[in-house]
């Protein structure tokens, strides 16, 4: 079989394709992952969710955990630095029955950091170690890791990172190209990732500057992965999916019709709604909808009047206006199809 067109197996499932949403806060909630599952994810990530907040029973760390009908799979990924903490919050997760519980252990972002979490874990490899041994006593969902190459280029430690992680019982490491001092600037080393990929035993998933079905594409091949994270590059795009899943496949690729991203975007925001209330909903979506219609026609003024939609009404009004409006992939679409 063609190594590029193998299907990662994790925690005894086989997956139908190496294609997976990450864990990206603001965007990857389960309206959201629903879609992008519909569209050929083979495994999407919850937002990033606080053991510390989760134990505490804070009211909106459970619609953290919330989990769309239409996702046969999904992961939670907590964060935190206290390993009881995060045992406790394991535990409790559990009961979602989630394919895997991540952990985090790359957030560059500071105020994560400052409390001794993400990727101010890469610093102490025994306390990651530390932590998922923990996680992995308290429950029997297996337990996966997300890290950086290492807190800047003068201490790249991944491997030993990663060593920790599996040695304590990971089922699974996910390594993003950049250092935490890099954040999301300059250039995602892939060669990490391979190095990664032929060091351990466990399944290597690779993350960073993945925008296209060709790049998601050229992960695979170059580094020997057995799966590729879409972060930035599926904001507001799940249609990247279903090109990359074609473009895996030997398919033509799809090209969408605004009218077919409109109806996409309808069915996410009436999850949404289901998922949030109308209220919570509709704000939330204002960012979705930006997202959406970047880089199409009259994307600009449509995006004017969304920011201003408080009702499904409103927006479903908008959505129309959208539908409505032809480009140059219509007409690509339309002759694909003929």
């Amino acid at each position: 079989m063609d190594m590029n067109r193998k299907t990662p197996a994790l925690a005894g499932v086989q997956l139908e394709s190496p294609f997976f949403l990450a864990p990206v806060a603001g965007y990857s909630d389960a309206a959201y992952r629903s879609v992008c599952y519909e569209l050929g994810a083979a495994l999407c990530y919850t937002e990033m969710v606080s053991s510390e907040a989760l134990i505490r029973h804070h009211p909106k760390t459970s619609l953290l955990l919330q989990r769309a009908e239409a996702e046969k799979h999904y992961a939670i990924q907590l964060f935190g630095a206290k390993p009881e903490v995060l045992a406790q919050a394991a535990a409790m997760v559990s009961a979602y029955r989630p394919l895997v519980i991540d952990l985090n252990c790359g957030c560059p972002v500071p105020k994560i950091v400052k409390s001794g979490a993400g990727s101010a874990l890469l610093k102490t490899p025994e306390k990651i170690a530390a932590i998922v041994r923990a996680m992995r006593e308290a429950t029997d969902i297996p337990i996966t890791v997300k890290i950086r190459k290492g807190w800047d280029e003068a201490s790249v430690n991944f491997l030993e990172a990663a060593d920790a992680a599996v040695g304590a019982g990971a089922a699974a490491v996910t390594l993003h190209g950049r250092t935490r001092a890099q954040g999301y600037s300059g250039k995602a080393d892939w060669t990490a990732i391979a190095e990664l990929a032929r060091h351990l035993a466990v399944p290597v998933f690779g993350s960073g500057d993945v925008f296209s079905p060709e790049a998601a594409l050229a992960m695979l091949a170059e580094t020997g992965c057995s799966g590729v994270m879409f972060a930035r590059g599926a904001m507001g795009n799940p249609f990247v999916f279903a090109r990359t899943v074609a473009l895996w496949q030997g398919r033509p690729l799809p090209v969408y019709t605004n009218a077919e991203i409109a109806e996409v975007a309808r069915r996410h925001l009436e999850r949404s709604v289901q998922f949030l209330g109308e209220k919570t909903a509709c704000v939330e979506f204002r960012k979705q909808f930006c997202a959406y219609t970047r880089g199409r026609p009259r994307g600009a003024a449509l995006r004017e009047q969304a920011v201003h939609c408080s009702t499904r009404a409103e927006f479903q009004a908008v959505l129309d206006l959208f539908a409505a409006e032809t480009s140059d992939s219509d007409a690509e679409a339309a002759a694909d199809r003929s």
